[in-house]
């Protein structure tokens, strides 16, 4: 929504010629071949890798002592249609069906529902290529017409995917000066030009400020923790203050916050 702030990848991966094409545009705006990525939760996860794996320089700050996110406590599993796992199956199952029943569901956004199930099937199967994930097995939970729901054997499929990502990203930091991931880093502003695009960040960590300068992914939440009276819940949905949350204590709405300030939209 705003000029060099990159959405974090939800779904993916993107095409090899789209991220070649982004990261050639990325050397020409930007002074460094990096991109920072903000979260480290698995929708982070997923574009610090989607990064490396296109030829870019990944930085990954979060906010936590540790990785992982709300994508931990995940226990039923992740949602694809088409996927390879379904075709080996036999199930029937498609993108259209998968929007069908998300909107039906859902706060009817066609365009958010289109990023969420037009490539599920090809996030499933990347992440069982790419990171070598068991996600053969497959139910059909609320909501949904097909069975679509994938995991493997292990009793938290959330941890699990999430912590492969993680490690991935570990692996080329220690091998290379690729990838860097910076914990108990809290992002506190986004960086503009002349001309307000986006060109990187400034965050805090013990005690001291720094900035890294590039596109920036903000992968940081929702803001479902944040009970404070200047908190987004307060400002967007008020009438839910009084309820329990199951969101980690980071969902503070952060980068939410970050990319307002500087006069994007947020959904």
């Amino acid at each position: 929504s705003h000029p060099g702030l990159w959405n974090c990848r939800l779904t993916g991966p993107y095409p090899p010629e789209a991220c070649a094409t982004a990261f050639r545009i990325m050397a020409t705006v930007f002074p460094v071949d990096q991109a920072i990525v903000v979260g480290g939760g698995l929708a982070g996860m997923s574009a610090a890798n989607t990064v490396l794996e296109n030829g870019g320089r990944g930085i990954l700050l979060d906010k936590s002592s540790f990785c992982g996110g709300n994508s931990t406590k995940a226990t039923s599993g992740i949602n694809g249609a088409a996927t390879k796992t379904q075709k080996t199956k036999g199930i029937e199952d498609s993108v259209d069906l998968f929007t069908s029943d998300t909107l039906k569901g859902g706060a009817k956004k066609p365009d958010v529902v289109k990023v969420l199930c037009g490539n599920s099937g090809a996030d499933v199967d990347w992440l069982m290529d790419k990171f070598n994930l068991d996600l053969s097995l497959v139910a059909r939970l609320g909501g949904h017409s097909a069975p679509r729901t994938h995991r493997g054997k292990e009793r938290f499929p959330g941890m699990t995917i999430t912590y492969a990502l993680i490690q991935m990203v570990e692996k080329i930091s220690e091998r290379t000066d690729r990838a860097k991931i910076i914990t108990k880093a809290r992002a506190t502003q986004l960086l503009t030009n002349a001309e307000g695009a986006c060109v990187g960040l400034a965050y805090e960590k013990g005690g001291m400020v720094f900035q890294e300068h590039g596109p920036v992914i903000l992968a940081t939440g929702g803001f479902g923790a944040d009970f404070t009276q200047q908190s987004l819940l307060a400002q967007y949905r008020p009438d839910l203050m009084h309820l329990p949350t199951t969101n980690g204590e980071h969902c503070t709405g952060d980068g939410i916050k970050m990319g307002e300030a500087i006069g994007a939209k947020s959904v």
